[in-house]
């Protein structure tokens, strides 16, 4: 798979000496959805900004389309779609217009048959009419995802597109952001919510303090750095662990009914085999059990404090 934009070694340091972004190199697949994750402060947005040219790098270079995002900024703009996390129009502006808006500042000539198919898309169509300050902030999202697709960009952007909305309207989202993959369109996603991440991202990079401390396949990386977890139910609850499954460093909860094993599933002996043994000889009948792996919000927190 190409990639459509190439960040090479980027960095951008403010007035005041705020390093944002620190010699930061990047590849984008064409096609991809990819999650940008990272703590507060940790430089996503100002990563999206610069891209999107709305921030000044201050060295390095980005390419859209094999096109320099400063000699070439007509071009490359329009081939981007930004969801910011705050909606800045008009508030007495209509829903309908601002969309409309939107595609002509592109210069582009009107599309009414585009802007109605976004529009019932987002099911916006029945609020068309509606001033911006009459919708609730799950419709004001919405809106913002019109916006950015009345140009018909390649590119869509989504910086926290779902913060402050409730499950259900996320869902929906989701499955939007999902067609539009399936329309050609690549996406990068902000998110705090990591189960966003790891419900939507073919990839996943993290940033902290302005560095790309990985990227990698969503699931090679939660192949790679999670643990599993084996929990054992027992038919008689245990007072304590016996001396004899004191090496398999287990962990018993309150009732005495569940043994927890943690484990990593790539290495040659996980121990499994040993536990089972050690609890049939010992008499101990396991009447259920199941696996777990790590979420990929346990392996975010786990990179961001190793790094």
């Amino acid at each position: 798979m190409d990639s459509i934009i190439e960040i090479d070694k980027v960095s951008k340091v403010y007035s005041d000496g705020l390093r944002a972004l620190d010699n930061v190199s990047l590849s984008i697949k064409s096609g991809e959805i990819f999650a940008l994750l990272g703590p507060n402060g940790a430089g996503k947005t100002t990563l999206i900004s610069t891209i999107c040219g709305i921030t000044n790098l201050s060295a390095g270079k980005i390419t859209v389309a094999g096109k320099d995002i400063i000699s070439d900024y007509r071009e490359t703009r329009k081939l981007i779609g930004l969801v910011p996390q705050e909606l800045t129009a008009d508030a007495f502006t209509t829903v309908l217009n601002v969309v409309r808006f939107s595609r002509g500042i592109f210069g582009l000539s009107p599309n009414e048959k585009l802007i109605e198919q976004i529009l019932r898309d987002l099911s916006l169509w029945e609020k068309r009419n509606n001033k911006l300050m009459t919708l609730s902030g799950g419709m004001k999202r919405r809106v913002l995802i019109a916006k950015a697709l009345a140009h018909e960009p390649k590119i869509l952007f989504l910086d926290e597109p779902t913060a402050g909305v409730d499950v259900d309207l996320r869902k929906d989202m989701w499955k939007q952001v999902r067609r539009l993959k399936e329309a050609g369109v690549t996406i990068i996603l902000t998110t705090h919510y990591i189960e966003e991440a790891q419900e939507m991202a073919d990839r996943v990079g993290v940033i902290s303090k302005g560095k790309i401390i990985v990227v990698e396949e969503k699931e090679a990386l939660m192949s790679k750095m999670g643990q599993k977890e084996l929990r054992l139910n027992l038919s008689t609850p245990l007072a304590s662990i016996p001396k004899s499954l004191e090496d398999f460093d287990l962990q018993i909860n309150k009732s005495g009914e569940i043994l927890t094993f943690h484990y990593d599933s790539h290495e040659e002996d996980t121990k499994i085999n040993n536990l089972f043994r050690t609890l049939g000889r010992e008499g101990h009948i396991v009447k259920d059990l199941e696996t777990k792996q790590s979420s990929l919000e346990e392996i975010f927190v786990e990179i961001v404090r190793n790094k």
